[in-house]
Protein backbone atom coordinates (compact mmCIF):
# COMPACT_ATOMS: atom_id res chain seq x y z
CA UNK A 1 0.00 0.00 0.00
CA UNK A 2 1.47 3.76 -0.92
CA UNK A 3 1.99 5.84 2.07
CA UNK A 4 -1.18 8.33 3.27
CA UNK A 5 -1.42 11.29 4.75
CA UNK A 6 1.25 12.82 6.87
CA UNK A 7 3.68 9.92 5.43
CA UNK A 8 3.71 11.02 1.84
CA UNK A 9 5.39 14.31 3.68
CA UNK A 10 7.87 11.89 5.08
CA UNK A 11 10.58 12.30 1.72
CA UNK A 12 10.93 15.92 2.13
CA UNK A 13 11.01 16.16 6.37
CA UNK A 14 13.68 13.84 5.29
CA UNK A 15 15.47 15.46 2.68
CA UNK A 16 15.86 18.68 4.40
CA UNK A 17 17.86 17.07 7.18
CA UNK A 18 20.21 16.69 4.75
CA UNK A 19 20.74 20.49 3.71
CA UNK A 20 19.08 23.46 4.70
CA UNK A 21 18.70 24.68 0.74
CA UNK A 22 17.65 22.59 -1.81
CA UNK A 23 17.44 23.61 -5.52
CA UNK A 24 14.46 22.74 -7.26
CA UNK A 25 13.49 22.10 -11.26
CA UNK A 26 10.53 23.78 -11.87
CA UNK A 27 8.98 23.12 -15.22
CA UNK A 28 5.07 24.20 -14.17
CA UNK A 29 3.03 21.23 -14.34
CA UNK A 30 1.43 19.61 -11.23
CA UNK A 31 3.77 17.49 -10.20
CA UNK A 32 6.89 20.15 -10.55
CA UNK A 33 4.44 23.12 -8.17
CA UNK A 34 3.60 20.38 -5.80
CA UNK A 35 7.40 19.84 -5.30
CA UNK A 36 8.18 23.44 -5.34
CA UNK A 37 5.47 24.41 -2.70
CA UNK A 38 6.71 21.68 -0.11
CA UNK A 39 10.54 22.44 -0.79
CA UNK A 40 9.97 26.49 0.15
CA UNK A 41 7.58 25.13 3.58
CA UNK A 42 10.54 22.62 4.79
CA UNK A 43 13.97 24.05 3.51
CA UNK A 44 15.17 27.17 4.37
CA UNK A 45 16.12 28.36 1.15
CA UNK A 46 15.42 27.32 -2.04
CA UNK A 47 16.63 27.78 -5.79
CA UNK A 48 14.46 27.40 -8.75
CA UNK A 49 15.57 26.96 -12.21
CA UNK A 50 13.49 26.23 -15.60
CA UNK A 51 13.99 24.69 -18.59
CA UNK A 52 13.08 26.08 -22.37
CA UNK A 53 13.09 25.25 -25.95
CA UNK A 54 12.23 28.35 -26.84
CA UNK A 55 13.06 31.81 -24.86
CA UNK A 56 9.88 33.77 -23.30
CA UNK A 57 7.07 32.26 -24.30
CA UNK A 58 4.27 34.33 -22.84
CA UNK A 59 2.57 30.98 -20.55
CA UNK A 60 5.44 29.62 -19.57
CA UNK A 61 6.29 33.26 -18.23
CA UNK A 62 3.40 33.96 -16.48
CA UNK A 63 3.30 31.26 -14.22
CA UNK A 64 7.42 31.14 -13.37
CA UNK A 65 6.18 35.18 -12.79
CA UNK A 66 3.56 34.03 -10.32
CA UNK A 67 5.42 31.43 -8.04
CA UNK A 68 8.49 34.12 -8.21
CA UNK A 69 6.14 36.57 -6.57
CA UNK A 70 4.26 34.22 -4.31
CA UNK A 71 7.35 32.69 -3.05
CA UNK A 72 9.56 36.11 -3.07
CA UNK A 73 12.64 33.95 -5.12
CA UNK A 74 14.18 34.42 -8.77
CA UNK A 75 13.77 31.20 -11.04
CA UNK A 76 16.47 30.52 -13.31
CA UNK A 77 16.17 30.14 -17.05
CA UNK A 78 18.31 27.89 -19.00
CA UNK A 79 18.42 26.32 -22.38
CA UNK A 80 16.83 22.49 -22.10
CA UNK A 81 19.54 20.19 -22.81
CA UNK A 82 17.26 18.90 -25.41
CA UNK A 83 17.43 21.76 -27.09
CA UNK A 84 20.79 21.40 -28.17
CA UNK A 85 20.49 18.50 -29.94
CA UNK A 86 17.14 19.78 -31.92
CA UNK A 87 19.60 22.99 -32.92
CA UNK A 88 22.65 20.63 -34.07
CA UNK A 89 20.75 17.78 -36.00
CA UNK A 90 17.72 20.05 -37.35
CA UNK A 91 14.54 19.53 -35.49
CA UNK A 92 12.10 21.57 -37.78
CA UNK A 93 14.65 23.35 -39.05
CA UNK A 94 18.12 23.01 -41.30
CA UNK A 95 20.74 21.34 -38.87
CA UNK A 96 24.24 22.85 -37.50
CA UNK A 97 26.99 21.03 -36.29
CA UNK A 98 29.12 23.43 -34.95
CA UNK A 99 26.23 23.20 -31.83
CA UNK A 100 27.53 21.43 -28.94
CA UNK A 101 25.56 19.08 -27.66
CA UNK A 102 24.54 19.76 -23.39
CA UNK A 103 23.63 16.61 -21.57
CA UNK A 104 21.55 17.10 -18.33
CA UNK A 105 24.97 16.55 -16.19
CA UNK A 106 26.55 18.76 -17.51
CA UNK A 107 23.28 21.45 -16.81
CA UNK A 108 22.96 19.98 -13.46
CA UNK A 109 26.69 20.72 -12.70
CA UNK A 110 26.23 24.17 -13.74
CA UNK A 111 22.91 25.22 -11.75
CA UNK A 112 25.04 23.60 -8.55
CA UNK A 113 27.85 25.95 -9.34
CA UNK A 114 25.57 29.00 -9.80
CA UNK A 115 24.00 28.26 -6.81
CA UNK A 116 26.07 26.66 -4.70
CA UNK A 117 24.04 23.56 -3.61
CA UNK A 118 24.21 19.97 -4.42
CA UNK A 119 20.96 18.50 -3.78
CA UNK A 120 18.66 18.90 -6.77
CA UNK A 121 14.74 18.21 -5.96
CA UNK A 122 12.56 17.46 -9.17
CA UNK A 123 9.23 15.99 -9.32
CA UNK A 124 9.31 12.34 -9.60
CA UNK A 125 7.58 9.56 -8.46
CA UNK A 126 7.03 6.04 -8.26
CA UNK A 127 3.56 5.48 -9.60
CA UNK A 128 4.45 7.52 -12.62
CA UNK A 129 5.55 4.61 -14.38
CA UNK A 130 7.48 1.34 -13.92
CA UNK A 131 10.94 2.32 -15.12
CA UNK A 132 10.29 5.19 -12.51
CA UNK A 133 9.12 2.90 -9.73
CA UNK A 134 12.43 0.51 -10.60
CA UNK A 135 14.50 3.27 -10.33
CA UNK A 136 13.22 5.05 -7.06
CA UNK A 137 12.75 1.06 -5.60
CA UNK A 138 16.75 1.13 -5.71
CA UNK A 139 17.63 4.91 -4.79
CA UNK A 140 14.62 5.57 -2.41
CA UNK A 141 13.49 9.11 -2.11
CA UNK A 142 16.83 10.36 -1.60
CA UNK A 143 19.72 9.35 -3.85
CA UNK A 144 22.41 10.30 -2.46
CA UNK A 145 25.21 9.55 -5.21
CA UNK A 146 23.37 11.66 -7.52
CA UNK A 147 22.23 14.31 -4.98
CA UNK A 148 18.51 14.14 -5.85
CA UNK A 149 15.72 14.58 -4.02
CA UNK A 150 12.28 13.27 -4.82
CA UNK A 151 9.89 14.93 -2.09
CA UNK A 152 6.73 13.95 -4.14
CA UNK A 153 8.11 10.12 -4.36
CA UNK A 154 4.97 8.67 -3.20
CA UNK A 155 1.95 10.89 -4.36
CA UNK A 156 -0.81 9.45 -6.50
CA UNK A 157 -1.73 11.00 -9.46
CA UNK A 158 -4.73 11.75 -7.01
CA UNK A 159 -2.57 13.23 -3.96
CA UNK A 160 -1.19 15.59 -6.26
CA UNK A 161 -4.55 17.08 -7.85
CA UNK A 162 -5.80 17.51 -4.24
CA UNK A 163 -2.57 18.91 -3.05
CA UNK A 164 -2.80 21.89 -5.87
CA UNK A 165 -6.67 22.06 -5.05
CA UNK A 166 -5.48 22.30 -1.14
CA UNK A 167 -2.91 25.20 -1.30
CA UNK A 168 -4.00 26.94 -4.34
CA UNK A 169 -1.65 26.41 -6.80
CA UNK A 170 -1.24 27.38 -10.55
CA UNK A 171 -0.81 25.11 -12.99
CA UNK A 172 1.00 26.04 -16.41
CA UNK A 173 -1.65 27.73 -18.20
CA UNK A 174 -1.70 26.01 -21.45
CA UNK A 175 -2.25 22.53 -19.82
CA UNK A 176 -5.70 23.11 -20.38
CA UNK A 177 -5.56 22.91 -23.70
CA UNK A 178 -2.35 20.47 -23.75
CA UNK A 179 -3.31 17.98 -21.00
CA UNK A 180 0.23 18.87 -19.65
CA UNK A 181 3.18 21.46 -19.27
CA UNK A 182 4.32 22.06 -22.89
CA UNK A 183 7.47 20.15 -23.04
CA UNK A 184 7.60 19.18 -26.93
CA UNK A 185 6.59 20.00 -30.45
CA UNK A 186 4.64 17.48 -31.33
CA UNK A 187 2.34 18.03 -34.19
CA UNK A 188 -0.94 17.81 -31.87
CA UNK A 189 0.47 20.09 -29.76
CA UNK A 190 1.49 22.43 -31.80
CA UNK A 191 -1.65 22.77 -33.89
CA UNK A 192 -3.32 23.54 -30.31
CA UNK A 193 -0.37 26.20 -29.42
CA UNK A 194 -1.34 27.79 -32.71
CA UNK A 195 -4.50 27.92 -31.97
CA UNK A 196 -4.18 29.18 -28.44
CA UNK A 197 -1.33 31.39 -28.45
CA UNK A 198 -0.48 32.58 -31.71
CA UNK A 199 2.20 35.05 -30.66
CA UNK A 200 4.06 32.48 -29.04
CA UNK A 201 3.49 30.10 -32.38
CA UNK A 202 4.94 32.62 -34.12
CA UNK A 203 8.10 33.28 -31.56
CA UNK A 204 8.33 29.42 -31.81
CA UNK A 205 8.52 29.26 -35.73
CA UNK A 206 11.21 31.50 -35.66
CA UNK A 207 12.81 29.23 -33.57
CA UNK A 208 11.97 26.30 -35.48
CA UNK A 209 10.71 27.22 -39.27
CA UNK A 210 9.69 23.94 -40.48
CA UNK A 211 7.53 23.34 -37.22
CA UNK A 212 3.95 23.98 -39.73
CA UNK A 213 4.85 21.40 -41.46
CA UNK A 214 4.26 18.54 -38.85
CA UNK A 215 0.98 20.79 -37.87
CA UNK A 216 -0.52 20.93 -41.41
CA UNK A 217 0.38 16.87 -42.05
CA UNK A 218 -1.92 16.68 -38.54
CA UNK A 219 -4.15 18.89 -39.75
CA UNK A 220 -4.53 16.57 -43.33
CA UNK A 221 -4.28 13.13 -41.31
CA UNK A 222 -7.13 14.24 -38.97
CA UNK A 223 -9.15 15.44 -42.03
CA UNK A 224 -8.33 12.42 -44.04
CA UNK A 225 -9.75 9.92 -40.66
CA UNK A 226 -12.98 12.40 -40.42
CA UNK A 227 -11.28 12.83 -36.76
CA UNK A 228 -12.60 16.05 -35.13
CA UNK A 229 -10.01 18.54 -34.85
CA UNK A 230 -9.12 19.31 -31.26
Amino acid sequence: MPPTGRLLFEPVKAACRFSPEVVVSFSGGKDSVVVLDMCVRHFKKVHVFFMYQVPGLSFQEATLRWYENKYGLEIIRLPHPELSEFLRYGLFRHHDLSVPLVTFNELYHYVRLQTGQRWIAAGERIADSIVRRAMMKKSGSIDVPRGRFYPAAYFRKEDVVRYVAQHQLKVSPESRFLGHSFRSFDPEDMYKVRKHYPEDYAKIERFFPFVGAGVEKFIRECEESGEQLP
